[in-house]
């Protein structure tokens, strides 16, 4: 479907990506990594799935800049880590994810780090610059900042809304960018 574009496989294994999927010519995604339909990687991110599996869900925008990776399994992380992301997922400009899983309908603000083993569940906000150390989780309903995180308080129904809100935008933009491309949608 993609020409120019950085989609690489890694020892025999491809990227699966759904129907829609945008992924910038500058931004690399390589190895065992499904992406689901309507969502966006954007300049200059690193979706790389050379240890663990990474999952990303639909209508999902990983920002420009970020990271998403893995945790090897070894003798000090045994079994690993893969990183899982789930749908109507926005994650800000240069935001690190490693070996977490992401719930749907969050909201990861920019320059955020989510580490190892941490668990977001659904309906979270996530303020720009947290750190979220190893092994944590975020409940659901709740804003969160700090380095390292800690829990500010409960969403609002309006901040609730939000989130399929956002992941509509980004589809919508997303879009505009594949039109620009050529590509029909």
């Amino acid at each position: 479907m993609y020409t120019n574009l950085s989609v690489r496989s890694l020892e025999g294994v491809a990227p699966a990506l759904g129907e829609r999927v945008f992924i910038d010519p500058s931004a690399v995604v390589s190895g065992d990594v499904t992406i689901g339909d309507d969502s966006s990687i954007w300049p200059c991110t690193v979706v790389r799935g050379d240890m663990l599996p990474i999952v990303i869900g639909e209508r999902t925008s990983i920002q420009d800049g970020s990271v998403v990776h893995c945790t090897h399994d070894g003798p000090f992380s045994p079994g690993g880590s893969p990183t899982i992301i789930g749908s109507d997922v926005v994650v800000g400009h240069s935001v690190t994810l490693h070996g977490c899983t992401i719930h749907d309908r969050v909201l990861v603000g920019i320059g955020a780090r989510i580490l190892d083993d941490v668990v977001v569940e659904s309906d979270v906000m996530i303020g720009a610059g947290t750190l979220v150390p190893p092994g944590k989780t975020l409940e659901s309903g709740y804003l969160y900042f700090g380095n390292p995180v800690r829990q500010a308080r409960p969403l609002t129904e309006d901040e609730l809304g939000y989130f399929v809100y956002t992941a509509g935008h980004y589809v919508d933009t997303k879009n505009r960018h594949l039109r620009d491309f050529g590509i029909e949608i």
